[in-house]
């Protein structure tokens, strides 16, 4: 169990440093002004608007097998579980003070699902990338309206009222991917030609590295002024990378599916310990709240993720033998 404990730890660890180091230079990039926030803001439009639909699209067309993933539809349930389970546990948690700290709630259970998963399972799992990143997108179908309403509603202001938008769901990545999924189920994915798909996968294989970038750029602005007193750090990260991680093992564990599933079940201990979804920091920049107090604890947590995730997957794997 140790050796492959630490094969594990080491080869999580690794892919996260790569991602990370992208990261960093997005960030001194932006801090020094070399990139502008207008170029940022350009650089994200076209990844939701082109890059991360045509990666959906291509991924979908070409890999997708309703009988070869016969549970496929479950897996945006358990998005929805998750989140769910997450903001439970922060509620729980935090119960004597839960309305003072409900954006701590909102950090604590909704994870980056695509942006952070991605690119680690593009430098993990190269073979299985495809069917790992249909998971993803899976996920996402049933995980998103979660993070655009519920998550929304935590982390913004609390004294105020947030009118829901439902234009906030309808994303291009969401439409090519509820569009996509119509087509192979009705079995019309074969009316496209090959040259087309090609071209698709083509600029889709661009969504991972820029997505990343973009990631590095949304944190390279965080600012660590006000960061949370240690007892609500305590608390928050205990969700995020104590709590959910735990739940998530035993369940999968009660299931078996490590056994049947190897990489379904290390996509859920991925998810369970990812780090918080920079989408809040959008939201509470956008719609209003303590927008120090979010970004102060969301870079501690993207920094306590560089031990946690690669740990909890190596546990994982090393329960399994």
């Amino acid at each position: 169990m140790n050796d492959v404990f630490i094969h594990s730890f080491l080869s999580m660890g690794e892919a996260l440093l790569r991602i990370f180091l992208i990261v960093v230079l997005a960030g001194a990039l932006v801090r020094k002004k070399i990139i502008s926030q207008e170029q940022i803001t350009g650089l994200s439009k076209i990844t939701v608007i082109v890059l991360l639909p045509a990666l959906v699209v291509s991924n979908t067309l070409q890999h997708f097998n309703p009988d070869a993933l016969p549970y496929w539809w479950l897996i945006p349930l358990l998005g929805i579980a998750m989140s769910l389970v997450g903001v439970l546990l922060g509620y729980l948690v935090f119960a004597t003070d839960y309305r003072k700290h409900k954006n701590l709630i909102a950090i604590a259970s909704m994870q980056n699902a695509g942006y952070l998963v991605l690119p680690i399972a593009q430098v993990l799992y190269p073979e299985n990338f495809h069917r790992f990143a249909l998971y993803i997108f899976l996920f996402i179908l049933g995980y998103n309206p979660i993070l655009w309403t519920l998550g929304k509603y935590l982390v913004t202001d609390t004294d105020a009222q947030v009118k829901f938008d439902y234009k906030s769901l309808i994303t291009p990545p969401a439409v090519a991917n509820v569009a996509s999924l119509l087509l192979v189920l009705l079995g019309w994915q074969h009316i496209f030609p090959k040259t087309f798909v090609g071209a698709v996968d083509l600029l889709g294989q661009a969504a991972v590295p820029m997505a990343t970038f973009i990631l590095g750029a949304t944190l390279g602005t965080v600012s660590l002024k006000r960061i949370p007193k240690l007892w609500q750090l305590i608390r928050t990260l205990g969700v995020k990378y104590l709590l959910l991680p735990i739940l998530t093992m035993a369940i999968l564990q009660y299931f078996h599916l490590g056994q049947t599933h190897p990489l379904l079940a290390d996509f859920f201990i991925i998810q369970a310990a990812a780090a918080p979804a920079t989408g809040l920091i959008l939201q509470v920049r956008t719609y209003g709240g303590d927008t120090e107090k979010v970004s102060a604890t969301m870079l501690v947590a993207y920094l306590f993720c560089l031990i946690a995730l690669p740990f909890w997957l190596a546990y994982w794997h090393g329960m399994a033998v």
